[in-house]
Parts: structure tokens; sequence; C-alpha cells
């Protein structure tokens, strides 16, 4: 098949989980003789594209001009690529994430199977304002109306878009692999971090992951170990705020964004990976938390419990008092939990391989839906 991928915003990238799910997908249908071309975002005005490689293991990079600012990002984006990407004759279309749904439409017109990815229901983000908020729903039912085959990251989401729209989809679970782990070395030099003393957060700093419940239940919690916050301190009114309150716990670390040997340490070393977000998809950071054996907390939201199960601590979404008081507990008990069972669980749940043949079938069903329409 020739396919497309249309959503992330560059490859090869973690600056999200969308990035990191294209990239293991495409990777794959390359290996297994399909050609992908991946539609990345570039702002040329900033940037003069030597980021953007034109092939990356295989898949064909198209740089598609889009705009830096964010709530236009998206939007500018999935105009131009839902333009070019009718050029292309491909088989299918993969559209990612509830915005860029909003023009799946006009491939969809031209006849082109088209498949949707919601990796969650971006409108309830807190970071989007007025405009950005109307898009995604746009893109939500977009999405719904001209899809042929519809991809959902939990059952919780499943259940919404029947409820709501009367729409049938599929969950297809993301993926992760077993690491190998890492010694701590270059968190040693660069922080001063060693193992087992220190809490983790890893991801964006965004206001939707909670990560300001988690610095003020850490400034009361009684503990010597350290509270590092990695992800990309980029500016935004969100982030100056984290970064202030940060500044008044000196046990706090931000390391900015981390990838590579970096995120290895990190996850492979810390006492606690706590994750306290509002709203989620599948959360590929918790799924690497897990695979590394790193002891888990998070916020109760459906989304996280279906993730994690019982290999994991629990707190109420947005309770500050009971976070505090679960993260003191786990400190002062120090207490062993079944690390084997945990990436046992991981490996058999969370299959690559699995998750790239299930989304292939997928392809299929939709490119046969064209073939049944043709007929009649």
């Amino acid at each position: 098949m020739k396919i497309a991928m249309i959503g992330h915003k560059k490859l090869p990238s973690r600056e999200g989980g969308i990035e990191v799910v294209v990239e293991e997908l495409a990777v794959r249908m390359v290996q297994e003789g399909h050609q992908v071309d991946a539609y990345d975002r570039w702002e040329p005005v900033l940037r003069n594209g030597k980021d953007i490689p034109k092939r990356y293991k295989g898949i064909r990079g198209i740089k598609i001009p889009t705009f830096r600012n964010k709530s236009m990002n998206a939007f500018v984006y999935s105009i131009f690529a839902s333009i070019r990407v009718l050029f292309g004759r491909y088989d299918v279309i993969h559209y990612h994430a509830e915005g860029p749904c909003a023009m799946m439409w006009l491939p969809k017109l031209f006849g082109i199977p088209v498949v949707a990815t919601i990796h969650g229901l971006d409108w309830q983000r807190a970071k989007w304002g007025g405009f950005a908020t109307k898009y995604l729903l746009l893109g939500e039912k977009c999405a719904v109306r001209f899809a042929d085959e519809m991809i959902v990251l939990s059952h919780e989401m499943k259940r919404y878009f029947k409820e709501t729209y009367g729409r049938e989809s599929i969950y297809v679970r993301n993926g992760v692999s077993i690491p190998s782990g890492a010694e701590a070395d270059l968190i040693a030099r660069e922080f001063g971090l060693h193992k087992q003393e220190y809490i983790l957060y890893l991801g964006r700093l965004v206001p939707e992951k909670g990560i300001h419940y988690l610095l003020e239940a850490f400034r009361d919690v009684k503990t010597e170990k350290k509270l590092v916050i990695a992800g990309n301190i980029d500016k935004t009114e969100y982030v100056s705020m984290i970064c202030r309150e940060a500044e008044k716990d000196s046990r706090v670390i931000m390391t900015n964004f981390v990838q590579g040997r970096m995120l290895e340490e990190l996850f492979s070393n810390c006492f606690l990976y706590v994750l306290p977000s509002e709203v989620e998809g599948m959360a590929i950071s918790l799924l690497e938390a897990m695979s590394y054996g790193a002891h888990c907390l998070l916020s109760d939201i459906d989304e996280n419990k279906e993730a994690a199960e019982d290999h994991a601590d629990y707190f109420a979404n947005g309770d500050v008092k009971m976070l505090r008081k679960k993260l003191q507990e786990l400190v002062d008990a120090d207490a062993a939990y079944d690390v084997e069972g945990q990436k046992q669980f991981v490996a058999a749940r969370y299959d690559w391989k699995k998750i790239n043949s299930e989304t292939l079938d997928i392809y299929q069903r939709a490119i046969q839906k064209k073939t049944v329409r043709k007929k009649r």
C-alpha cells in the first residue's frame, strides 16, 4: 500500500505521543514493504527545513508550511496537507488527532479511503481558546462523519463516540518496547540525580497534565528526594507559572526537553513516576515508565486506570491533599512492588508488532469500503 500520515508535528520527534505513534507504525509498515509518506509541519520563516529529513528510516518526509502560533498551527497545516495529499495517489490516508480531521472531507470527496485515530478529546484540554476549541470540535465531527474507519485509544472514548454520535469505532491500544534500562550517568553529571533519589514527571508541560497539582502537593512532602519535571520549557503562560512555582522549592529540578540516553536514564532510575493528568488518551509516557519498571502514581481518570490496571497507585483526579498523602506514604514506606510482573503486563498488552498488524487490517477494511462504493 501507499500510505499518507497526517496530523503529527514532524519525524523524528518526541514532542508528543502522536509523533511516537506515527513513527512506530510508519517504520514497521515500511519494513513490511509499504510506502509511507509523513506530512510534517514546517515553519519556513523560522526553520530552514534541515531538521526535517527527506527520508527517515525509509519514511518519506513531506514538508507542509504552517505558522508557529499554536492556535493556528494545526488549522493551516491540515488545509495545506489535505490539498497536497490529493496528488499523491495514496491507497489510504491516516489522519491523527481531532484538529487535522477537520479537512478529512476533502480527500474523501475525491474517493480516497481515510482512517482517523482520535488520540484524545482535544477540545477538553484547557490550553485551547475559543476558536481552537470550535475547530477541534469540527474535526471530531468530521472524523465521525467522513472516516471510513475510526480508531480510538480507550474504551471510554469508544463509549463517548457511540453515545454522543452513534458512531462505532475500533479500540486499538498504543504500544511500547521493553527497554534494557540505563545506569545514572548523564543525569548524575548534569543534575546530580542518582538511582531512587527522585520522583519524576516526564511529558508535555500543559495545564491538562496537572503538573501544578504535583508541585503544590510536593511542596509539603517531607523528603530529601528531588522532584524532576522533564518537558519542553517553551514560552507559554502556563510554563512560566510552573517555572515560578518550581523556583520556590530547591528540591525541584526542571530539565527542559529530554530524549535519547537522558530520557532512558530518567525512567530507569526514578523512585516514582507521577502522572497527575486530568485528560488523557493513552499516555505514551506512562507506558514507557511502566516498561522501564518504574513505580507509578496516577490520577484516577478512566484512561489511566485502563492503561495500568492494578500495576499502579492512584489518587483522586485534581485532589492535591490526596496526592500529597500518597506521595508521603510512598516515600515513607519505600515498599517493594512487582517490577517483573509489571514488565510482563506491558510486554503482553502493548506490543507494537500486533498493533501495527491491526492498523494495516483497518486500512484494508477502509479500502474495501471504497471498492463497495464503486460497485454501487
